[in-house]
């Protein structure tokens, strides 16, 4: 009976954890003549200044980082937003990128795989 007690309370309360990070809602991939350009809509429950998402990267299957878009600002009032970045390099032969976010509190979410057109 205590292990069963123990086991709901962990689920309760990682449950909590994870609604506390970014997620990715939608990723458009557009190619462009310095490389791609991410436009990526979070979502976030964000609180003021302390804890905020404070950005995004793409990255290859790999880890490796190939841009990232820090965010200045809480968006308190403004969920779901989309901010994008440009001029992402993507190595020939790369099909699938994956995007990050982040917040100061919690650090880095899920990845979002997207496939390029």
């Amino acid at each position: 009976m205590r292990s069963a007690v123990f086991a709901g309370i962990l689920v309760v309360f990682g449950t909590m954890v994870v609604a506390d990070i970014p997620q990715v809602l939608a990723v458009s991939a557009t190619p462009s003549g310095s490389g791609w350009r991410f436009d990526v809509r979070l979502t976030h429950a964000d609180e003021g200044w302390e804890h905020y998402a404070d950005g995004w990267g793409v990255y290859l299957e790999d880890g490796t980082e190939l841009g990232y878009r820090e965010l200045l600002h809480p968006h308190v009032n403004e969920m779901p937003f989309t901010r994008s970045l440009s001029g992402v390099e993507i190595p020939e032969g790369v099909t699938r990128v994956y995007i990050r976010p982040r917040d100061l509190v919690h650090g880095e979410g899920e990845l979002f795989a997207v496939d390029l057109p």
